[in-house]
């Protein structure tokens, strides 16, 4: 019906399959014209989004000899939102897979004479709706040559391929958490690492009508936006309509602080990143014999061979207006090349990596705080990250003799007894959107992982990288989310019939708890827990919901009718029946705020669960929690007779809410299953209420 307001070169994409919209080239009259049809629930720009690896599974205890496979996890497909796929990778390799389940209806756009679709990778897109213009370096099929896409397909589906490793690190199996699954691919991330709203909402309107089982989705905006201008939260609202659970990323965006998760929908689930017990470090040693071991994947060996040593801020690029103040941190270009040329430079910024071998040293030694979980540095020369107070031994070193000297060895691996625990990166909640909604909603590894790489694809992002592998270690919530993605392949091969939110669940009250001491921002940081994919095929209840249920909780948000049947595509209405309490969702954690300190809050939350374990079960109600966070259940029983049985009960919370989150946890049990579900007291911050204005929630 709009179309013929534009010349037809105007129309970029239409989607016709799950939802109705179209992306199109518009002027400021046409969008406020638009806008303004009552047939029209949202006009918002095509903005661009951004991406957001052997151990990793092992390290959560599913391991190949623990997991129970069934043959129905052949059947099961996992639709890949990002930047392509190297379908020559052995983790892609087809061997003892059959053809596609009937179900697929999805094709291959790889072309003539290039890469082809197997019995592993099943299906190919790619997608490019902003003027479907490309640039020199984009390769215009699904073919990755960025590598993250490679890298996140590989680890939630890859196959069996042994002896893996990154230059002889992590060497072992490289395997994804469902082997036999297949895999779609649905490129909408090019050069540049720009994914647009147009692409991804194709993606999700074709994946949908291909018959995919679940969505990966590891990307995300830089900001926060409301439910219906954003394409993953628009697309995952469809696909959870057709049974299908989309698993995105927290966001990269921790160091910032709280309220810096990205995706955030209550139909979705969102993953935020730990570290794994596999570090890597480079030892260095001084002329003096001492020695310090410094975090890094170093795979350069320089034969324990004695360089002289050369403190960054001794030798400043004059002639190009560097002070010491710059070139003590290596700066680019700061560096005097005569001055550090065949010595090994101490710097004292993460950004002096690279930069010394690129004016002429031997490698480099980085003097700098790491904050907790942060991934090794993995340049193309010698380095090793130390912390500040061991750089300073060094440069008192440097001062004391004429002849300072230094080696830096290839890096060794040593267990991390801390982990898990959530890396410095990792976005935070609450949620920026919805109070009632705790986010992220789990967490699973995402420092240091290993996984598929194109070969054609660098390494690192570094301008002097040179070094190819098959495989690589990776970093990023972009990472955990495929583990996630593949333990919900997991537990649909045990539960084809489970809804969306029942695997959700399974996979959220399973999840292992994690300290709180360890993790300051506790359920602001890793949500339910950590993933513990044995555990989730056997949650014993859940709690489960479907469209009508979300339908009530947008209408308690406060869209209108005429918004909710647009995006619905069906007769929804917000009524007196309709018009839920928001945190009366079904949602398998627990979020109350208040909106300054000091206020006494009570709120009384609604729940049912559905028995999935034992026919005839009685579950008793545990409640763990702080003397100033007042908890009751009622019932505090339940007894269950038979399977898919359902019961509700009332969970009433009381606290004055201060400074500081207040945690507690509620664990229904009946002597074999543990169901566990997180409840957060918070205050909210002044950029809080702000940003509920501007989305127009409630308060």
């Amino acid at each position: 019906v709009f179309f013929s307001e534009f010349a037809s070169e105007s129309l970029l994409h239409s989607f016709k399959r799950t939802f109705n919209g179209f992306v199109a080239h518009l002027t400021d009259h046409q969008v406020s014209k638009i806008a303004g049809m009552p047939e029209v629930v949202s006009v918002f720009p095509n903005k661009i989004n951004k991406l957001l690896t052997t151990r990793s599974w092992d390290f959560m205890g599913f391991s190949q000899q623990r997991a129970r496979r069934t043959s129905l996890e052949s059947d099961v497909i996992i639709g890949v939102f990002d930047s392509g796929i190297w379908p020559a990778s052995e983790s892609f390799g087809d061997d003892g897979l059959g053809p596609p389940p009937a179900k697929w209806k999805g094709s291959c756009q790889f072309p003539p004479n290039n890469f082809t679709c197997n019995n592993k990778i099943v299906g190919a897109k790619f997608y490019r709706t902003n003027n479907g213009t490309f640039s020199p370096a984009d390769v215009r099929s699904p073919v990755d040559t960025n590598g993250h896409g490679t890298h996140v397909a590989a680890t939630a589906a890859g196959s069996l391929v042994g002896g893996a490793s990154f230059y002889g690190f992590g060497e072992g199996m490289a395997r994804g958490g469902v082997p036999s699954a297949r895999i779609a691919v649905y490129k909408v991330c090019w050069e540049g690492n720009s994914c647009y709203d147009g692409d991804i909402l194709a993606a999700f309107d074709d994946a949908v009508a291909d018959g995919v089982d679940l969505i990966s989705v590891s990307l995300g905006a830089d900001i926060s936006r409301d439910h219906f201008e954003d394409p993953i939260a628009i697309g995952s609202f469809h696909a959870m309509k057709e049974g299908i659970l989309t698993v995105d990323s927290a966001g990269n965006d921790g160091v910032q602080g709280l309220y810096t998760v990205r995706n955030f929908s209550p139909w979705s689930l969102s993953v935020a990143a730990t570290a794994i017990d596999r570090q890597f470090f480079a030892q260095v040693r001084l002329g003096n014999n001492q020695t310090f071991q410094g975090i890094a994947i170093n795979t350069f060996d320089i034969g324990n061979t004695m360089y002289p040593i050369i403190y960054g801020g001794d030798a400043p690029n004059i002639s190009g207006n560097f002070s010491s103040s710059i070139s003590r941190l290596c700066a680019n270009n700061s560096l005097n090349p005569d001055l550090v040329r065949g010595k090994i430079v101490l710097c004292d910024s993460i950004v002096g990596a690279l930069v010394p071998v690129l004016a002429g040293a031997v490698g480099s030694i980085v003097a700098t705080d790491r904050p907790a979980g942060a991934p090794a540095e993995n340049p193309p020369s010698p380095v090793s990250v130390l912390t500040r107070r061991q750089g300073s031994t060094i440069l008192a070193y440097i001062r004391s003799t004429r002849n300072a000297t230094a080696t830096i060895s290839k890096s060794n691996v040593w267990k991390d007894e801390q982990a898990p625990y959530i890396a410095s990166f990792s976005s935070r909640g609450p949620n920026p959107a919805i109070l009632d909604i705790l986010k992220p909603d789990i967490s699973a590894p995402g420092v240091n992982v290993l996984a598929a790489w194109p070969p054609n694809a660098p390494i690192t992002p570094y301008p002097a990288e040179t070094r190819t592998s098959r495989f690589n270690f990776q970093y990023g919530t972009s990472m955990a989310c495929p583990h996630v993605t593949g333990a919900a392949a997991y537990v649909k091969s045990h539960h084809p019939e489970w809804s969306p939110a029942a695997v959700k669940s399974a996979i959220m009250t399973t999840a292992l708890p994690m300290s709180p001491e360890a993790n300051p921002d506790a359920e602001f940081a890793y949500g339910s827990g950590h993933l513990n994919p044995l555990g989730a095929i056997d949650p014993g209840l859940v709690y489960d919901a479907g469209e009508k249920d979300y339908v009530k909780f947008l209408c308690g948000l406060g869209y209108s009718t005429k918004q909710l049947r647009l995006v619905t595509g069906d007769p929804s209405a917000c009524t007196a029946a309709t018009n839920g309490t928001v945190w009366d969702l079904n949602y398998p954690s627990f979020a109350l705020s208040a909106n300054r300190s000091g206020v006494s809050v009570t709120r009384v939350f609604h729940r049912t669960v559905t028995n999935v374990g034992s026919a005839n079960a009685t579950y008793k109600a545990t409640v763990t929690a702080p003397a100033n966070l007042k908890v009751r259940v009622s019932p505090s029983v339940l007894s269950f007779k038979t399977i898919g049985k359902k019961k509700s009960f009332a969970l009433k919370v009381s606290t004055v809410v201060g400074q500081n989150t207040i945690s507690g946890v509620l664990v229904w049990s009946d002597g074999k299953h543990l169901v566990r579900s997180p409840i957060a007291a918070y205050i909210l911050c002044t950029w809080e209420i702000d940003q509920l204005m501007l989305l127009g929630n409630y308060l």
